[in-house]
């Protein structure tokens, strides 16, 4: 009799969902960028897909992702329920701000999503066309205001690039750089800035709403359903994707590596983060293992290439 009993609670027991242990996801920068929206998106949908019963989202802001990923890594060593969003940007700003803390610190999980940039102008704005921003540009580089995101981040490098296309030293380039999309966006739209730029994602609803106008993206073709040339097509040889990625605490054994990486495949393979893949305009660039382990050394060499050759590092 006991021992049916015992093989009914062990079978009992084998039939409950089977819940990895909750999750504290750290957003290196402030609400409404996209960390933050990345964050919140795995928050929703890991709960939501019954991946993990109960996930968290802390704000870290400030300097690139880089005091929030020091503190990370200090705090969290050998936790396995503590990770961290990040992405493109985090690289440039290390790189720039000669962070002490990198992403060599903590152990990569997995590339989740990418995006591409997008250049706008508030709807007030004389600016019709990305001809006529360039155009300002090489007129007086210094008169011509870019608001985005962190120092040596995505749109940092954008907007860098854009200037040495057009044939503009890259380093006259008047760039405010906000520690959060949300900060930025409010700038731009109250015309306190010439142009933005950032992820398409984080200006949609604006363009939408017809607050913003939208001159052109980063890709290297038009984009599905938005209505804009790239930045090819207005004779600038620019395409950049800006990429987001999770990250695990430093010091955790393989097997709860494992065990992380696990729920990070079942998040990415799942019908709700599809769904929000979709709604949001990322693009699927998931990419877990060695083989992003790789790809995340060369995007990092490839970075710093990028920042010296328009003057963000020495």
């Amino acid at each position: 009799m006991k021992q049916f009993l015992m093989a009914s609670i062990i079978a009992g027991a084998m039939a409950l969902p089977a819940y990895a242990a909750d999750y504290t996801l750290i957003a290196p920068a402030n609400p409404g960028g996209g960390w933050d929206q990345t964050a919140r998106t795995m928050q929703v949908v890991m709960q939501d897909e019954k991946i993990s019963s109960r996930v968290q989202v802390q704000n870290v802001p400030g300097a690139g992702g880089t005091i929030g990923l020091a503190q990370f890594v200090s705090q969290n060593k050998g936790d396995p329920n503590t990770l961290i969003v990040g992405g493109y940007v985090m690289v440039g700003a290390i790189l720039t701000n000669k962070a002490p803390v990198t992403l060599e610190d903590t152990t990569p999980i997995a590339r989740l999503t990418g995006e591409y940039e997008a250049i706008v102008v508030p709807a007030a704005s004389e600016i019709q066309t990305m001809d006529e921003l360039v155009a300002k540009l090489k007129e007086n580089p210094g008169a011509v205001s870019w608001g985005g995101g962190s120092a040596g981040g995505t749109d940092h490098i954008a907007a860098g690039l854009i200037a040495k296309a057009a044939g503009v030293d890259p380093t006259k380039i008047n760039y405010i750089a906000f520690s959060g999309g949300g900060e930025a966006l409010a700038a731009i739209l109250g015309n306190q800035m010439t142009a933005g730029v950032s992820s398409y994602g984080e200006f949609e609803a604006q363009i939408k709403a017809g607050t913003l106008r939208l001159l052109a993206v980063s890709s290297a073709e038009r984009l599905e359903g938005v209505d804009a040339p790239t930045l090819k097509e207005e004779g600038l040889d620019v395409v950049l994707e800006n990429w987001r990625m999770v990250a695990a605490a430093p010091g955790i054994s393989e097997e709860q590596k494992a065990a992380i990486t696990a729920d990070v495949e079942k998040l990415v393979k799942s019908e709700g983060w599809q769904k929000a893949l979709k709604d949001k305009n990322w693009m699927d660039t998931y990419l877990a293992g060695p083989e992003f382990e790789a790809q995340l050394a060369k995007d990092t060499a490839a970075t710093e290439a990028i920042l010296k050759d328009i003057g963000l590092v020495k």
